[in-house]
């Protein structure tokens, strides 16, 4: 009877801890699909037949002024893992379309991708901005309540990862986000909606050692559906005064005006500049140098040794044929110090009738 009850014990015992070990099995199974679901990486969520259309800022592109690019995910290529997006940007006006080919592992924009050269440039904006983050957050992704994603650059560079949430609105809609950040002199932010492919919005800033750190990049959804959107048609812009642009390492701020307004081939034009430091502060002493380009930016005129003690300078130019033109004012020094090895210039896009 003693020998049955110790047997019986034992059963009973056998039963709890197989019961117990399931019970912690089954947990950390629950644990690892919800950390599995909470998961995000560029391109996660993406549904053909489905358009993004962004506002985006990026410094090594126009100087950092604003242009919009449109994302129409097609359809799935099953042959060469890529999505076929046809896209198109809009600059100043002038449009330009291509197709994009898209990794199905991070929205990078293929080699393949059948674009004009002149789409280039945005095409690498496009690779520096919107899908930024696909080296911190390859498939299957990252928690995006994990502490931290990786760290940016070397080694002792600052960590970047989820900081919080917000609510985030733009012109497309409302969205829940998880703020994605780092710190690197100031802080920057990425907006992510987990159920998006490409963040929301973005904040991000240049690393410098003084002065105000500039937009590295920046971008925001302004609209998104499904269906092919349609593509704009090409409307010229004439610039119109005053104008104002960051030299890239946003050590000055350069304004541009000029009368009359209407800059007309044959006439002579006033021209003048303002420079102003990283705090909006004027910039005595300045001797500058401004070249004139044509459309293709050919060098057409070039000066030198121009001067602004006040900050101001004045000068005139008489444009000999209409058309698109270009003007780049460099800074060559400040208080009769040269700028060395750093080249502070911006390039102001004109129109001539």
């Amino acid at each position: 009877m003693n020998r049955k009850k110790t047997v019986n014990k034992i059963t009973v015992f056998f039963l709890i801890t197989m019961l117990g070990v399931s019970a912690m099995q089954v947990n950390q199974l629950i644990g690892m699909a919800f950390a599995q679901s909470e998961n995000w990486y560029v391109g996660k969520g993406v549904k053909p037949d489905t358009y993004y259309t962004y506002e985006i800022r990026n410094t090594d592109t126009n100087q950092g002024q604003p242009f919009t690019m449109n994302i129409y995910f097609k359809e799935y290529n099953e042959t060469g893992k890529y999505w076929v997006a046809p896209t198109f940007v809009v600059d100043k006006g002038k449009v330009l379309n291509g197709t994009l080919h898209l990794s199905n592992l991070d929205l990078t924009a293929l080699g393949s991708s059948p674009i004009p050269p002149e789409m280039n440039e945005y095409r690498a904006a496009y690779s520096t901005s919107l899908t930024w983050l696909a080296s911190f957050v390859p498939q299957p992704g990252q928690s995006l309540s994990a502490v931290a994603w990786g760290k940016i650059g070397s080694i002792g560079g600052p960590q970047i990862g989820p900081s919080g949430n917000a609510k985030v609105t733009t012109s497309a809609g409302t969205f829940d986000t998880t703020v994605i950040s780092y710190t690197k002199g100031a802080t920057s932010n990425i907006y992510i909606n987990s159920n998006m492919p490409i963040p929301v919005k973005a904040e991000t800033f240049a690393d410098v050692t003084t002065g105000v750190a500039p937009i590295q990049y920046a971008y925001e959804l302004k609209a998104t559906g499904t269906g092919k959107p349609p593509i704009p048609e090409t409307q010229v812009e004439i610039p119109v005064p005053p104008l104002s642009l960051l030299t890239p390492r946003g050590t000055y701020n350069i304004q541009l005006l000029w009368e009359p307004v209407e800059i007309k081939a044959g006439n002579d034009t006033n021209f003048g500049v303002i420079f102003s430091d990283d705090r909006n502060n004027i910039a005595e002493r300045i001797t500058y140098g401004y070249t004139v380009l044509d459309a293709n930016r050919t060098v057409v005129d070039e000066f030198t040794n121009q001067r602004a003690d006040d900050g101001i300078g004045q000068f005139t130019y008489t444009f000999d044929t209409p058309g698109q033109k270009y003007l780049q004012v460099i800074v060559e020094s400040e208080t009769g110090e040269s700028l060395g090895m750093f080249v502070e210039s911006v390039t102001f896009l004109l129109g001539v009738q």
